[in-house]
């Protein structure tokens, strides 16, 4: 009988991972992207809270274009387009 190691995520209990980094990278998104819908949904009240968590994960999976784009490279936002 084999052995096999998995990790869980600590704020998605139903993902697992055959890596810890893996599984540590993904759960510094989902905090991300839960602090970013936090502020959306202070920014813009009207969006429901679907749409909101929506759009934080969205942005938190694609951090590096949207830094690129914050640091006065916007057509960093391009790269999204095709993905």
């Amino acid at each position: 009988m084999a052995v096999e190691v998995v990790y869980r995520s600590s704020r998605d209990p139903e993902r697992l991972f055959m890596d810890k980094a893996e599984a540590d990278r993904y759960d510094k998104m989902l905090e991300l992207a839960e602090a970013v819908s936090e502020a959306l949904h202070k920014a813009v009240p009207s969006l429901n809270e679907e749409q909101v968590e929506e759009l934080g994960i969205f942005m938190a999976k694609n951090r590096d274009a949207f830094a690129k784009a914050f640091k006065n490279q916007p057509e960093a936002l391009q790269e999204l387009e095709t993905e």
